[in-house]
């Protein structure tokens, strides 16, 4: 039977780490681990280069070279003889290999460090399994995505986001539908900030109330290394790498100090996540969002959730551009309800720091930034003029806001403030009453506090 590298998926994916032995030209052996054998074609393979002094050096001489790979699932073993071809240090296969290293690198703090030197691409001279290698029975290769159908799953999800009416709709949608039709149970959507240079977690899926508001550096991380280089990165068994890179991180502080380190940047989401991956949500190359799923086995996503989710998130970052430009001259759907006025049986106390955005409700944090100024605007309104209905127009045109003239990012501000409330003070809201327009709802009365 012919082995074909295409049918070895599970080689491919980082989560068993691969074997691989070289020679030198003397005829000593050396033998180490690549945490990643990347898969080109049923010709070529490549090895990410970042320490292999003597493996480098072995192969300059002789360009022969071992590896066996391990099914992660199964447990066979396979063996591939490689002829070195030529590396690469820039291009597409280079910067794909990059993100990956370069998301753990940023977690421990090892940029510029720990870091891909060349992607060396190999031709396959053949390919085998090791006989004998699994005593006893293999065990089952069951199908990751049971039996939901992915078109069927595709169908479905496309379908309901289509029918989303607003932003917070459609975001909502999008995490429910990953959960319910792929079940995703952990997944977090990440839009841009008005600086570019961070992401905020506007809405996420099993995490409590945890992942909404979370901030990630673009960058830095799993997930700020997708938005700075716009590419899928899909991380197994990311425990093992993170233990790689924290042993580099020991060594170089040995050597240099703790001084010529970077801090290590807490991962957002499952503490003991597996598995991750992360797809970019991009419009004409521009990034809208990060769309990111986390698991805790070891193997939990595969090449086709790579695709499946693609074509999801070209979808949903045409909504996400579309919705965020919301008609501002449109009317409110409804007309506030004469409600007569009930005396509140609480008083909420706010606190506004100028410094820095920051606001505070009965002393606990509740938001910052744009959606704190937003926040107090609204509240002072309110206070001083007693007003309960107001517009996304209003904001834009009020130069204290500080909101850029393009691409200001309104609506998804309004929703995180939105969903904060509800976590932190359930009894102030702000629903919308039309497209660009909301209302402040109070079943309490409340203080406000201005410091610097």
């Amino acid at each position: 039977m012919t082995l074909r590298l295409a049918d070895l998926p599970r080689c491919f994916q980082g989560i068993t780490p691969a074997v691989v032995g070289t020679c030198s030209k003397d005829g000593e052996p050396n033998v180490t681990y690549a945490s990643h054998v990347y898969f080109i074609d049923e010709g070529h393979v490549a090895l990410s280069r970042q320490f292999f002094n003597k493996t480098a050096k072995n192969v300059s001489e002789n360009p022969f070279v071992c590896v066996q790979l391990y099914d992660s699932l199964t447990l066979e073993g396979y063996e591939l003889d490689l002829r070195f071809n030529h590396s690469e240090t820039s291009g597409p296969l280079f910067d794909t290999m990059a993100v990956r290293i370069q998301a753990i690198a940023t977690h421990t703090g090892m940029l510029g460090v720990f870091k891909l030197l060349s992607a060396d691409v190999y031709d396959v001279v053949s390919a085998r399994m090791i006989d004998g290698f699994v005593v006893g029975p293999a065990p089952p290769a069951t199908d990751p995505a049971g039996g939901r159908g992915e078109v069927r799953a595709l169908q479905v999800i496309t379908s309901r986001l289509n029918q989303a009416r607003s932003l917070d709709e459609l975001i909502a949608t999008l995490l429910g539908a990953l959960h319910e039709e792929l079940g995703f149970a952990h997944a977090m959507l990440l839009l841009p900030d008005e600086s570019g240079e961070k992401l905020f977690t506007i809405a996420s899926s099993g995490y409590g109330e945890s992942g909404v508001g979370s901030e990630v550096a673009v960058g830095q991380g799993l997930v700020g290394a997708v938005a700075s280089e716009r590419r899928i990165l899909r991380v197994g068994r990311i425990g093992n790498d993170l233990r790689y890179g924290r042993a580099v991180r020991g060594e170089v502080k040995t050597a240099e100090g703790e001084c010529a380190l970077a801090p290590e940047i807490p991962l957002p989401g499952l503490p003991d996540a597996q598995s991750h991956l992360a797809i970019p949500l991009l419009v004409q190359g521009r990034l809208v969002g990060v769309l990111a799923v986390e698991s805790r086995d070891i193997d939990a996503f595969a090449d086709w959730h790579e695709s499946f989710l693609g074509v999801i998130a070209n979808q949903a970052a045409m909504a996400i551009e579309t919705m965020s430009v919301d008609e501002d001259d449109a009317r409110p759907s409804a007309a506030p309800l004469d409600v007569p006025e009930v005396a509140p049986k609480r008083v909420r106390k706010f606190r506004y720091y100028k410094g820095d955005d920051c606001v505070f409700v009965d002393g606990e944090y509740l938001v910052r930034n744009v959606p704190g100024r937003i926040f107090w605007r609204i509240l002072e309104a309110h206070e001083s003029e007693k007003r309960t209905e107001f517009t996304n127009r209003e904001l834009r045109l009020d130069g204290s806001l500080g909101l850029p003239a393009i691409k200001d990012n309104l609506e998804s501000r309004l929703i995180l403030l939105r969903k904060r409330l509800e976590q932190k003070c359930p009894d102030l809201r702000l629903p919308q009453t039309g497209r660009g327009h909301f209302r402040l709802e109070l079943d309490c009365a409340f203080e406000l506090e201005l410091r610097d």
